[in-house]
């Protein structure tokens, strides 16, 4: 047995009920640890559920990561030791001192808990729902539970909060994703191959069996993987072919929906935070969240920045707690008069500004449409007087048009679109699209993204077979494709494609140029790459969030951009007048 299962503790001023064992309904027990006010009171909690291992610092796990926030914003590791602070989940020695109990439970599989792994199956959202009402049920607990956690974490509170658990309060969903295919694994119906990968580097790493091949926990020098040592072949068993299932669905069917957000279910208060460059992941999910969930109590917070910093900053963490001050304590703080967006206005040279607004896409926006030139590969808001036409090689830089230099200030925020009218020299043609802005020296702007130092401002994808729209969730600023059949192309037929390009915002300078780039690849930034000890590859503009592998000739072709009066071609930016 190992020394610290179900064993309890006072150190560093909390309670530490370490490896508590949660059983469900089928019989399996689960492990979580508790940290709490010391001595005897009811408190709220905070719980987490997922699969990298709740005795893995973050800093033993995610070195790089921990290292360049530690460094650029100090007030991260400040008033803590550190020890018990794991990735994407709360800082317990900041949250315990504030009156909440933490409750992590490591995921089936993963960590401490026995089980085999199957991210995000309707098993482990019933896990969940039942670990929270174990833990509103306890003794130290006041029977409100709140969810918070960052990406894996925060796509199951999307989850749980579809099960509807009764002691489940409210729920901060930090950058997660909610729709399964289109989210995370086929943008625009183009294969990503960020899952596999990730499955190998931070899943396979921290599987429930490792036992002695694993880690030893530095908060406790046990070992993070499980008191047994299991053998490779009895560890491949116990989990799923991720990577494999993925690629088996190309289509949106069962296999997704079952890992997606049921909107209609979600009706608990949430507070959903997204980022400006997290293209390629999380932030669809929670903009549509805020926007489709039928939660009456329900609140959008944007801000730039890798994915994981704002949580752990003191903006991130005092924004958390009061929002959760309100729905779990009670605390009459004022959270019910927060204006319901709040944006980090973002500025080249990743500079922000907060401003606050009611409602998302901003009300008073100016949907402006950018109309493609092909003979001068310009963008203009003069729709095109003649036919014209433009081809590229898929497997190339592509097209890029270009709009002149701004002559006056001007801020874009929100969702983005394009229609295209496109053929294809074959079957089939993978269109990535690349919104980009260029200081007045020609010199590319980009901005810190999810994991990607260099992001551009926007992207957004769309597999041609897959531009069936689905009529009655599209609008023209978020097209919306159903991904349920294939619509193969007749080569040198022109099609009309409408494109999703995932929100963004920046306030552009007067002198700024703004381009769109239309290719069959992934964007890559002109400039040296970066490297993160939980990647396999170097990150270049599209961080891990690449769509490589596309061997088939079909999406290897030439391609053709269309336009004519009546078939215009175009760019549909979010454009906020500016205050002068």
């Amino acid at each position: 047995m190992s020394s610290y299962q179900d064993k309890s503790e006072i150190k560093d001023g909390m309670q530490i009920d370490w490896d508590v064992p949660i059983k469900m309904n089928d019989g399996l027990v689960l492990r979580a640890d508790v940290y709490r006010p010391v001595g005897k009171g009811k408190h709220p909690v905070i719980i987490t559920y997922g699969p990298y291992a709740k005795w893995l610092t973050f800093e033993q796990g995610y070195s790089s990561a921990w290292n360049i926030m530690c460094r650029e914003h100090p007030d991260v590791p400040s008033h803590s030791s550190n020890k018990y602070q794991s990735w994407e989940v709360v800082d317990p020695e900041k949250w315990v001192p504030r009156g909440y109990a933490c409750v992590r439970v490591d995921s089936r599989g993963a960590g401490r808990s026995p089980g085999f792994i199957d991210h995000w199956n309707l098993r482990e959202a019933e896990d969940f729902a039942q670990c929270i009402e174990w833990a509103g049920t306890q003794g130290w607990s006041n029977g409100k539970v709140g969810v918070n956690g960052i990406s894996y974490y925060a796509i199951n509170a999307w989850h749980v909060a579809c099960q509807q658990p009764k002691h489940l309060a409210a729920i901060c969903a930090w950058e997660g994703g909610a729709d399964f295919y289109r989210d995370m694994n086929y943008h625009g119906g183009i294969p990503c191959t960020f899952a596999k990968n990730w499955y190998d580097m931070q899943v396979k790493s921290v599987q429930y069996g490792l036992g002695e091949n694993g880690p030893k926990s530095g908060m406790n020098g046990d070992w993070v993987c499980g008191p047994e040592t299991l053998s490779e072949a009895q560890l491949a068993k116990n989990r799923s072919d991720f990577g494999g299932q993925i690629a088996a669905h190309p289509l949106d069917d069962a296999f997704h929906r079952e890992r997606s957000a049921d909107w209609s279910k979600c009706t608990v208060p949430l507070l959903s935070c997204a980022s400006w460059g997290g293209q390629g992941l999380h932030p669809r999910g929670n903009y549509e969240g805020f926007m489709r969930a039928a939660s009456k109590d329900k609140w959008l917070e944007v801000h730039g920045l890798e994915h994981w910093t704002h949580f752990y900053t003191d903006y991130g963490r005092e924004l958390q707690l009061k929002f959760f001050d309100y729905f779990l304590k009670g605390e009459q703080n004022g959270w019910d008069k927060q204006p319901k967006v709040q944006l980090q206005v973002r500025y080249p040279g990743e500079n922000f500004g907060i401003r606050y607004e009611q409602e998302w896409p901003i009300a008073r926006t100016e949907w402006t449409k950018l109309y493609l030139d092909p003979a001068s590969k310009a963008l203009s808001k003069d729709k095109p007087k003649a036919a014209g036409k433009i081809e590229y090689d898929a497997t190339g830089d592509g097209v890029t048009f270009k709009l002149p230099a701004l002559t006056e200030d001007m801020e874009i925020c929100g969702p983005m679109a394009a229609k295209l009218f496109v053929s294809s020299a074959t079957a089939d043609a993978d269109l990535f699209l690349v919104v980009r802005v260029y200081d007045p020296q020609g010199k590319e702007v980009t901005f810190k993204g999810t994991v990607d130092p260099h992001t551009p401002i926007g992207q957004g994808w769309l597999r041609a077979s897959h531009r069936k729209l689905d009529k009655e969730l599209s609008t023209p600023w978020r097209p919306y494709h159903t991904h349920d059949e294939l619509q193969p192309l007749t080569p040198g037929e022109v099609y009309e494609l409408d494109i999703e390009i995932w929100p963004s915002g920046l306030y552009i300078h007067k002198g700024y140029t703004v381009m769109l780039t239309v290719r069959g690849k992934d964007y890559e930034w002109d400039g040296p790459g970066m490297r993160l000890n939980n990647f396999k590859n170097e990150l270049k503009g599209c961080g891990p969030f690449l769509h490589d592998g596309r061997d088939d000739p079909a999406y290897n072709g030439k391609v053709t951009l269309h336009t004519a009066p009546g078939k215009e071609s175009y760019v549909m930016l979010p454009v906020i007048p500016v205050k002068k």
